[in-house]
C-alpha cells in the first residue's frame, strides 16, 4: 500500500479542482503544494544532507526574479522563467556554494542566512534591471481561473518529490547521508564531500527556484521584500519541514498543509493581525520538544500521545 500511495494521493489531488471548489480553497491549496515543493527542496539540503540553510529566500528570489526580468524586460512570457530558472538559479548557487560550503555548522547557515539578505539588498538597488523596491508587476496574466496554475504547481511538486526520492534511494543518497552523520568519517571514507554538498546545495536551489518563478506567474507581482523575504520564506521553510518531519519524504507536505492552513485561520479571524507568527513559535517549540522527529517522524509516538493504541489481542 505505501509503495502506491504516492500515486494514489496525486489522483486525488488531481480530481479535486473538477469537484467544484472555491476559488479561495483552490487558492489555499495552490500555496500548500507549492510550500510542499519548496519543503521538499529544502529537505534535501538540510535534513537528508544535514547542511542547514537559512538562505532559501535567495534561491527563491532568483527564480522570481528571472522569471519576472524576463516578462519586464524582454517581454517575453514570464513562464519561461520556470525553465530559465534551472539554469541561472544553477550558476547562482555554485557560485554561492563556493563561499558558504567552505563553513560548517552555525558559520555555514550565518552565511546563508546573509546571502538571502545580500540579495535582497542587491536586487532593491539594481532598479533599471529589477524595478528597485517598486517591483514587476505581470499586467498580463496568461488564465484567470486558477485551475492551471494548481495543475502545474502539481506538477512541480510531483516532480520534485519524484526526484528527491530516487535521489535518495540511489548511492548519491547515501552519501548525502554520510555527509549528515559524520562529515570527517565520510571524508575518510573516500567521499569526496565538497563536491556531493555542492551537489546537494545546486539540486535543493533549483528546485525553489522553479517554485520561486511559478510564484511570479501565479501572483503576478513581486518586489525585493516578497522574494527575498526572511521570515516568510527561509523562516517558514524550515518550520514548514520540522513541523512535518525532517528527513522524511511526506514531511513537507504535512508541515506545508498545517502551517498554511493555520495562517489561514488566524488570519481570518479579526483583531488578531500578525499572531500567525507567534503562534507559529509556540507550534514549533511543541513539536521540538514533543516530537523531535516532526509529524511524519514521529507518528507512533503521536498516536500514543493522543491516547490511540492497537487493541489487545
Amino acid at each position: 500500500m505505501k509503495k502506491f500511495a504516492p500515486f494514489i494521493i496525486l489522483t486525488i489531488l488531481a480530481v479535486i479542482p473538477l469537484t467544484g471548489l472555491s476559488t479561495y480553497m483552490l487558492h489555499i491549496l495552490i500555496l500548500v503544494i507549492m510550500w510542499s515543493a519548496i519543503g521538499m527542496s529544502w529537505n534535501l539540503l538540510g535534513g537528508y544532507c544535514g547542511q542547514v540553510s537559512f538562505g532559501h529566500a535567495a534561491y527563491f528570489g532568483v527564480g522570481a526574479y528571472t522569471a519576472g526580468i524576463l516578462y519586464s524586460k524582454l517581454g517575453l512570457s514570464p513562464w519561461w522563467g520556470v525553465p530559465l530558472s534551472i539554469v541561472v538559479v544553477s550558476v547562482f548557487s555554485l557560485v554561492l556554494g563556493f563561499i558558504v560550503l567552505r563553513l560548517r555548522g552555525p558559520f555555514f547557515a550565518l552565511a546563508t542566512l546573509a546571502s538571502g539578505e545580500v540579495m535582497r539588498i542587491t536586487t532593491e538597488n539594481l532598479v533599471d534591471l529589477t524595478g528597485g523596491a517598486m517591483g514587476i508587476l505581470i499586467q498580463k496574466r496568461t488564465w484567470v481561473d486558477k485551475t492551471w496554475y494548481f495543475y502545474i504547481i502539481l506538477l512541480i511538486a510531483a516532480s520534485t518529490f519524484i526526484l528527491v526520492r530516487k535521489l535518495m534511494e540511489s548511492k548519491l543518497g547515501y552519501y548525502f547521508v554520510a555527509i549528515r552523520e559524520d562529515q570527517d568519517a565520510a571524508e575518510s571514507l573516500g567521499i569526496n564531500t565538497t563536491l556531493y554538498k555542492t551537489l546537494a546545495l545546486c539540486i535543493s536551489g533549483v528546485l525553489t527556484g522553479i517554485a520561486g518563478a511559478f510564484y511570479t506567474n501565479y501572483m503576478g507581482y513581486i518586489d525585493p521584500h516578497v522574494a527575498f523575504a526572511l521570515h516568510d520564506i527561509s523562516i517558514i521553510t524550515i518550520m514548514i519541514v520540522m513541523v512535518g518531519g525532517v528527513a522524511t519524504y511526506w514531511g513537507p507536505f504535512v508541515g506545508a498543509l498545517i502551517m498554511v492552513l493555520l495562517a489561514e485561520v488566524i488570519r481570518s479571524m479579526p483583531g488578531l493581525g500578525t499572531a500567525h507568527q507567534t503562534l507559529f513559535g509556540v507550534l514549533l517549540i511543541v513539536i521540538i520538544i514533543f516530537l523531535p522527529n516532526g509529524i511524519v517522524g514521529d507518528y507512533k509516538k503521536l498516536k500514543r500521545l493522543l491516547g490511540f493504541r492497537r487493541a489487545s489481542t
